[in-house]
């Protein structure tokens, strides 16, 4: 028997894909593993995987488990009807069950229950002891109840799973939040094709009335591009600090200016880490022709700034250095070359084929040639540059040796 079938056996006769998940919750390893010890198989016994015996939750994840699972029952009976969902008993029932959790745990959040922020900050504190099931649960409550406020914190402490992802995705775009279809894209790490076309498809061809939303993303581009420029000129930095702050200033000023609003929405998908090339292109590969010309402009446009702006480039430092975190949401030229290269596999005959697309397609094709030459020209001088670095070091090591 191979390894490989020896380890799924051993795994189906656990039962973990027969049996109702019994442990909802992050275990406490410390008081578990120093009690595991294998069980003996008889004189037979010739399988190299062997069943531990010992196992033991604390008395701590026991209490959590069943407080995690009275919420979860509680408020799935609420959610049955969900008309008769009230906010202010929801919020109640949840603070309590944080509360409960983190008098187990002996933590407390330090603001008084009345503090309109007192669930998120719980929320910030608890959330990784919320069980999965629990959270699919508050997050279909906060949409009934349109608790924005707890969305967006459920988002950004990275809770939402998998599972739930895509019905949220669903529910922002019916409800055109733009700003937390935002904040899903940046903080969702397992987002799916289906979800990230859905997300294309509302940036690239917004529905109308869905500009009240997305205008707090543009003003967290301008604050970001306005503190780049304050630390930039200010006096009291170092000559390094500055020097990044001028580098953050420029990059943050080529991804604010000339982009719509909703192009900014956009700016976080093709610099998101998360994104690979076959997500990206099976999510293009659906898209139709008006929206692909609204993405071939797009990525067109960070083109033409990548050419007029030659000095601007990734400074990630600055988001931790100086806090500028836009820094880390602008598409390199490598990410929008990369994306530009799959709409045009993927969707090369139909480009052919639509006039509308020859002018935006012979603009980009000057501007690429304009970007190799100029890539051509920079790969000797960097040649001569990595030997000349070269000489100096052995010219370093030499007067070492002789002194």
């Amino acid at each position: 028997m191979l390894l490989l079938e020896v380890i799924k056996k051993a795994t189906i006769d656990s039962g973990t894909f027969t049996t109702k998940l019994k442990y909802p919750i992050v275990l406490n390893a410390d008081v578990i593993l120093p009690n595991l010890k294998p069980e003996s198989g008889g004189p037979n016994e010739i399988s190299p995987i062997k069943r531990m015996g010992g196992w033991r939750i604390s008395d701590t994840d026991s209490e959590i488990i069943e407080l995690s699972n009275h919420f979860f029952n509680k408020l799935k009976r609420k959610l049955k009807n969900p008309k008769s969902l009230n906010q202010g008993e929801f919020l109640e029932t949840l603070n309590l069950f944080l509360e409960k959790n983190g008098e187990k745990l002996g933590l407390s959040c330090h603001v008084d229950s009345s503090d309109s922020s007192y669930t998120c900050l719980m929320i910030q504190k608890l959330g990784f002891f919320i069980s999965r099931d629990a959270i699919i649960l508050i997050l279909e409550a906060s949409l009934v109840l349109e608790l924005w406020e707890l969305l967006e914190t459920i988002i950004v402490q990275g809770l939402v799973v998998h599972s739930s992802s895509s019905n949220l995705v669903q529910s922002l775009i019916e409800k055109k939040r733009s700003d937390l279809l935002c904040l899903c894209v940046m903080h969702i790490s397992d987002l799916q094709a289906p979800d990230l076309l859905s997300i294309l498809k509302y940036f690239l061809s917004p529905p109308k009335h869905a500009y009240n939303c997305v205008v707090s993303v543009r003003k967290e581009w301008e604050s970001q591009a306005l503190l780049a420029i304050e630390k930039a000129t200010s006096q009291n930095l170092s000559k390094k600090r500055s020097d990044l702050a001028k580098q953050a200033s420029i990059l943050l000023m080529t991804a604010h200016d000339d982009f719509s609003t909703f192009e900014l929405c956009l700016h976080y998908v093709f610099a998101s880490p998360n994104l690979d090339e076959l997500t990206l292109s099976s999510s293009v590969r659906r898209l139709n022709s008006s929206e692909m010309l609204s993405l071939i402009r797009y990525l067109g446009k960070w083109l033409m700034k990548y050419e007029k702006f030659p000095q601007a480039g990734p400074c990630p430092k600055a988001a931790s250095k100086l806090g500028l975190k836009a820094c880390l949401w602008v598409p390199s030229l490598e990410s929008v070359v990369t994306s530009l290269g799959l709409v045009l596999d993927d969707h090369f005959s139909s480009l052919v084929l639509y006039s509308d697309f020859h002018e935006e397609l012979k603009l980009i094709e000057d501007i690429m040639k304009s970007l190799v030459a100029e890539a051509r020209l920079c790969c000797p001088i960097a040649n001569v540059l990595q030997n000349l670095i070269k000489d100096v070091g052995l010219c370093e090591a030499e007067k070492s040796e002789l002194v």
